[in-house]
């Protein structure tokens, strides 16, 4: 049985928002690659999402709605961040106890 840190923090959320774990020492099984491919692409949204809100923080007439939806899309896009480092810190983690 592999122990909670030899888990990987998969890139999306269970039920009422729980974390989902991975166990496998397969890092190319298809799960693996699913959850590389989704934290690219979350993190590719992110630089996007930076990207227009320096837009919009430089219009001085942005509008309050246009700026309430752009403070939902950076929560959103920094908990996604937030979750693929937490995941990458733990993978460094565990190959350093147990290179291979």
């Amino acid at each position: 049985m592999t122990t909670r840190n030899e888990l990987r923090l998969l890139p999306w959320s269970g039920p009422e928002g729980k974390p989902c774990y991975l166990s496998t020492d397969d890092s190319d099984g298809h799960m693996s690659r699913l959850a590389d491919n989704i934290e690219a692409v979350q993190l590719g949204m992110a630089a996007e999402l930076l990207e227009q809100s320096l837009e919009v923080l430089d219009d001085e007439d942005a509008e309050l709605s246009s700026l309430r939806l752009l403070m939902a899309d950076l929560t959103g896009a920094l908990r996604d961040a937030l979750r693929v480092a937490t995941s990458r810190g733990h993978l460094l983690a565990a190959s350093e106890q147990h290179p291979s």
